[in-house]
C-alpha cells in the first residue's frame, strides 16, 4: 500500500504553488469565511487542533483570533517552515504547539475545534482518519473538514475535454506530487459521517466558479469580484456540489 503523501523535499514548492496563487489564496479566504459564518470564533479563546496543517497558514489565522493552537503534520520540512513563521511573531509563542505526527497517531486529547482541511485526498484510509478526528473533538465542539471533490474533478476534466483521463478513472502512471491522489465524493463522506455522533451544521463548495473560468487571467484581474460571488453562492444548491473542494462543519453530540 502506498504511504500517505507528505511534502518533505518540496515544502517550499508546495508553499509557493498553493498559497502563492489565486487558487490557494481564495481557498484559504473561503475556508475562513465559512468558519466565521458557521461558528462564533470571537467570543472566547478555543483550543484548536490543526490536523495535517502543513506550513501553518490556518494555524496562523486561528492564533490571530486569540485561540490556542496545536499544529500537526507528518512532514518535518513543512513544519520547519511553520516554525519560521511563528518565530517572527513573539506574541503567539506561548499559544502554539507543533507536533510531527500522523493523525492516527495523535494522543487522545480533545479540542474545542478540530480543523482538517485539504488532507483526506492525500491519505490511504480517509474514513479511518475521520473517525479519529471525531474522537479528538470535545462533546459540543466542532469539526471543520474539507477535501478535494472527486465529482468536481470529473466535471472539470470533462469540461476541458480530458476524455481519455476520465475514462481511465482519472488515474495516471506518473502521479504529480502536488496533485491529490485520493479525491473523495461529498455524498459518500456525508453518508459515512451520518453514522457518527455528529450534526452537520454547514456545507459549502470551495472555488465553485474560479477554476472553471475560460479566461484564466480573470482569476487575478477580477479576484475580489469572484470572491464575493463565491461567498454568495458557495453554500447554495446546486453550486456547492461543484466546488473543487467540499467543506463541512459539524458539531459533536
Amino acid at each position: 500500500m502506498r504511504p500517505d503523501q507528505n511534502f518533505d523535499d518540496i515544502a517550499n514548492k508546495f508553499e509557493t504553488n498553493i498559497y502563492g496563487s489565486s487558487k490557494g489564496r481564495l481557498r484559504h479566504e473561503l475556508f475562513m469565511y465559512h468558519l466565521h459564518k458557521a461558528l462564533d470564533l470571537h467570543s472566547e479563546p478555543l483550543t484548536v487542533l490543526d490536523a495535517g496543517g502543513g506550513t501553518g497558514v490556518m494555524s496562523q489565522a486561528m492564533l490571530v483570533l486569540g485561540h490556542e493552537v496545536t499544529l500537526t503534520d507528518i512532514s518535518a520540512e513543512t513544519l520547519a517552515l511553520a516554525k519560521e513563521k511563528f518565530a517572527e511573531n513573539h506574541n503567539v509563542a506561548d499559544k502554539i504547539t507543533i507536533v510531527q505526527q500522523d493523525i492516527l497517531g495523535l494522543p487522545e486529547q480533545q479540542y474545542d475545534l478540530v480543523i482538517c482541511h485539504a488532507v483526506l485526498e492525500w491519505l490511504q484510509n480517509p474514513l479511518l482518519v475521520i473517525e479519529k478526528l471525531v474522537a479528538l473533538v470535545k462533546p459540543g465542539g466542532h469539526l471543520s473538514l474539507s477535501f478535494f471533490n472527486q465529482d468536481a474533478q470529473r466535471f472539470s476534466n470533462m469540461f476541458y475535454g480530458n476524455f481519455d483521463y476520465v475514462e481511465q478513472g482519472m488515474k495516471v502512471k506518473n502521479q504529480v506530487r502536488l496533485s491529490p491522489n485520493n479525491a473523495q465524493k461529498p455524498q459518500e463522506i456525508l453518508a459515512f459521517m451520518a453514522a457518527l455522533p455528529l450534526q452537520i451544521i454547514h456545507k459549502a463548495g470551495i472555488r465553485c466558479f474560479h477554476d472553471y473560468l475560460k479566461d484564466k487571467s480573470q482569476q487575478v484581474s477580477h479576484y475580489e469580484q469572484i470572491k464575493r460571488l463565491e461567498m454568495a453562492y458557495g453554500d447554495q444548491h446546486p453550486y456547492l456540489w461543484l466546488g473543487k473542494y467540499f467543506m463541512l462543519i459539524a458539531q459533536k453530540n
